[in-house]
């Protein structure tokens, strides 16, 4: 009977419970414009519409779940993982009601202050937070104090909220680059730029932060530098941005700002930059730059300068206005690209006073403004496969900044047959004269014209328009004699033609010598033949044991050779014509000569010439060198040369030619020099700076004379580099790394620095009695004050006028995150003195400083 009645309480209890579980499961309902004419599936399990996209999973030392309010609170290293989110924190709460996760950082002892805060990663991205509060259903966030980490910067908000995984709005925001401050080693960055509003918007290839009104702070104090908007790119693209100048002062046109302007990207293989310099004295200059590349193809860039300079006040006398140009255009074509065909452009036209009166400060302080000559070259160049020849097209524009000419060569054609021999070897083992002939021939055509910039491209150009065209034979044979002589043979043969021929007379009304251009086709033949033999001969001076000089060796290689060539001058030949001087004195002259063809000689030439090179080295002891020795070059080379014209009527001897050069002290002492000797006798009148050279022989005066100096100078030279981190046991932190300190806390760093001398002498006298003297010597270099102070400079003294010429000072500070330069040109025509600073990072590198674009490096840009 007792366990009948157990049994049935049992069995009814099993079906309360049962009831109890079926009364938990939620009706479906049927939305109320639809009808239910199915019988449904009770086999299926309908989803909730309140269900997770996945599962919650948590983890703390201590959780506490609230079953009635729907809570659930995570206590000490709380751990919350959805989806591709975690979010770990001290202390974290889920409102299941509200589908909100609120997320807090560990507190000090007096629960004002977040001490360690929250950490939040999603898509590979981390955030830190003082407090986070994340809605799982619609993704949406809000942060405070929140930390976010962008490219090469980080952004720190009071608030942000984020409205989905690509939109993130933030208020009173900050935004750095710096190292320190994004690696946490600082908790001051040393520059920032603050916005009240900030946006930051995210995409699959490209983000970027958009704000309102910002403005730059510099260890925490703010400057002037306020912009009503900005935009940066975070992408490895490059980006489209305002380019912000430097500015200075220059004596002759006023307060500037240098390199203001815009960059635009277009496409993948362009982009252009239109730069301005503005003046307060009225100067402007507008500079356009088009950089152009095709990776494995080709590469270059077209640029201008095109300005007005304005000096002095209007009304006055010193006022003066002029317009400046310069065209430039770089081309350089891959090796890849086309062996046989090849194109590279190198072009840079100017106005005449252009580096004068430039208004572009960069031509300065690199001192182009010292240049005296502008070339430009076009060449394109056609090789074979089978055919062996190349064909060479260049068209080439010279400016003389000193004399206002300007020489055109355009176009010009060069047809060079590769080098053959003129007999095939029997054996295949070339031998002999005969076997080793060869033949070097081709053919020049040449378009040229002298002119001046305002002649340039017009009908008194095109009048004085010459063309030339010319073939040169060289053949050259070559043998052994006796073992040690080398006995050479060559013949060189020139056939010209050219379409314009000199006429000179003299007008005794105007006492000048008219030269006139006749047009019409003329021409001329040369030749010449040479022989020469040469050998090397060695001597060896060696020293006694023991002494610090073990030898001293000596390479001398003497070669003499013979050159004959005919009289062009006569009048059979029909090369040289004559006129009477204002003298009455029958001169001859040439009708090619100043032509583009060149000119034949006039006088037979049967000359006798020498020449005797000189190599000295001695070895000495040497303690650093692992072979006990090292070898020191006294001359690396000296030769002395000269002639004997056996044919000549006066003067058979030529001018006697001496050059040098060697170096010292490791190779760091270059030394270059060239003596010239005349070695019959001038005589000078009384009162005459001119001379008249005599047939008096042996009396060697010095013609010209030249020597170069260089020497470069180092802190490494003067002494082993100190390891600070061995003697020192105490280095500096955050902002000192470089710095290293001694028990007294006295500072101790390397302070590098270098300097390069270079000095130049050069006389030439010629037939005057004085001549002309150049004497000069440049140093430029750098030191470290410290190892983020640095000056530079460079100067140079003209020891003949006794005047300091172009000097240059530069200083530049490391403000870890930026730096900061200033250039000054302290005297002469162009006193300018120039600032900027450069942000390091590459997402601000053109942000507050101007600078070049590169293909290969991104660039976003306020």
């Amino acid at each position: 009977m007792v366990k009948t009645v157990f049994k049935n309480i049992l069995q009814i209890l099993i079906i309360l419970i049962f009831n109890n579980f079926l009364a938990q499961q939620t009706p479906e309902k049927l939305p109320k414009n639809a009808v239910n004419d199915t019988i449904p599936k009770k086999d299926t399990i309908v989803a909730q519409k309140e269900a997770l996209d996945d599962v919650l999973q948590t983890k703390a030392d201590n959780i506490r779940r609230d079953f009635p309010k729907k809570m659930i609170y995570l206590n000490q290293k709380a751990q919350v993982k959805y989806q591709d989110m975690q979010i770990d924190a001290d202390y974290i709460s889920i409102d299941e009601t509200k589908n909100v996760i609120y997320a807090r950082g560990k507190q000090d002892s007096l629960g004002k202050k977040i001490i360690e805060p929250v950490l939040t990663s999603q898509a590979g991205k981390n955030y830190e937070t003082d407090q986070f509060q994340y809605n799982y259903k619609t993704r949406q966030a809000i942060a405070y104090n929140a930390r976010t980490e962008e490219s090469e910067g980080v952004i720190v908000a009071n608030k942000t909220k984020k409205y989905n995984d690509s939109v993130f709005a933030m208020r009173h925001a900050l935004y750095t680059t710096d190292e320190y401050f994004l690696k946490k080693k600082d908790t001051a960055a040393d520059y920032h730029m603050l916005a009240s509003n900030i946006k930051l918007v995210k995409g699959k290839n490209k983000s970027q932060i958009i704000t309102g009104p910002i403005q730059l702070y510099i260890e925490q104090v703010p400057t002037p530098l306020i912009m009503p908007f900005a935009i940066l790119p975070f992408s490895d693209k490059r980006s489209a941005g305002i380019l912000i100048p430097s500015f200075g002062e220059r004596q002759d046109v006023g307060f500037f700002l240098n390199g203001i302007g815009y960059y635009q990207p277009i496409g993948e293989h362009f982009d252009l930059k239109v730069l301005a310099d503005i003046y307060t004295k009225g100067s402007w200059n507008l500079r356009p730059e088009m950089n152009y590349a095709k990776k494995y193809r080709y590469s270059g860039n077209f640029s201008a300068d095109v300005g007005t300079m304005v000096r002095g006040i209007k009304g006055l006398d010193d006022y003066n206005k002029n317009s400046t140009y310069r065209i430039a255009w770089r081309h350089t074509q891959d090796t890849k690209a086309n062996p046989f065909l090849t194109f590279s452009a190198s072009v840079d036209i100017v106005s005449t006073k252009f580096y004068n009166n430039t208004l572009n400060n960069n031509y300065i302080l690199n001192q182009n403004v010292l240049n005296t000559q502008q070339n430009s070259t076009v060449t394109i160049t056609k090789r074979f496969l089978k055919l062996p020849m190349t064909i060479t097209g260049t068209a080439s524009y010279s400016q003389n900044f000193a004399t206002g000419n300007s020489d055109l060569r355009l176009p010009q054609m060069n047809v060079a047959i590769n080098q053959f021999y003129l007999f095939k070897s029997k054996t295949g083992v070339r031998s002999g004269l005969l076997e080793n002939i060869t033949v070097n021939t081709g053919f020049n055509l040449t378009n040229y014209v002298q002119t001046d910039e305002g002649e340039l491209f017009k009908k008194e150009m095109w009048d004085k328009l010459q063309t030339g065209l010319k073939n040169n034979i060289a053949l050259g044979t070559n043998t052994t004699v006796a073992k040690y002589f080398t006995f050479s043979l060559g013949a060189n043969i020139d056939n010209a033609l050219t379409t314009k021929t000199l006429d000179r007379s003299y007008d005794p009304v105007k006492n000048v010598v008219v030269n006139e251009m006749d047009k019409g086709i003329s021409g001329y033949s040369t030749f010449s033949t040479t022989a020469s033999i040469q050998t090397t001969l060695y001597g060896m001076l060696k020293f006694k044991k023991g002494s610090a000089i073990e030898a001293i060796r000596h390479m001398m290689t003497p070669s003499i050779g013979f050159t004959y060539s005919p009289d062009f001058g006569g009048s059979g030949f029909g090369y040289y014509k004559s006129y009477y001087d204002a003298n009455g004195a029958l001169t001859p002259y040439s009708i090619f000569e100043g032509g583009i063809v060149g000119s034949p000689s006039s006088g037979m030439v049967g000359a006798l010439g020498f020449n005797i090179g000189n190599n000295i080295e001695m070895k000495v002891k040497s303690k650093s060198d692992s072979t006990g020795v090292k070898k020191v070059k006294i001359f690396e080379s000296l030769n002395l040369s000269g002639s004997y014209n056996f044919a000549a009527k006066d003067h058979p001897w030529s001018i006697i030619s001496i050059n040098g050069q060697s170096s010292f002290f490791n190779n760091k002492l270059s030394v270059n020099t060239s003596l010239s000797l005349d070695p019959y006798r001038i005589v000078y009148l009384p009162g005459q700076d001119a001379g008249v050279r005599t047939e008096d022989f042996g009396h060697f005066s010095v013609q010209g004379f030249n020597v170069q100096l260089s020497y470069p100078l180092s802190s490494e030279l003067f002494g082993e580099k100190t390891d600070y981190a061995k003697k020192y046991s105490q280095k500096g932190e955050i902002r000192n790394e470089n710095y290293y300190f001694d028990d007294d806390n006295y500072a101790h760093f390397d302070q590098a620095w270098t300097l390069n001398v270079n000095a130049n002498y050069a006389f030439s006298r010629g037939a005057t009695r004085t001549g002309n003297k150049i004497a000069s010597v440049g140093l430029d270099g750098s030191i470290k004050l410290t190892p983020y102070w640095n000056i530079n400079g460079s100067t140079h003294y003209d020891l003949v006028t006794k005047e300091l010429a172009y000097t240059r000072i530069g200083f530049s500070r490391d403000q870890r995150s930026f730096t900061i330069n200033f250039n000054w040109v302290p005297f002469g025509q162009y006193k300018v003195y120039d600032f900027f600073i450069g942000i390091k990072a590459n997402i601000l590198s053109d942000a507050l400083k101007y600078k070049d674009r590169s293909f290969t490096q991104p660039n976003a840009p306020f």
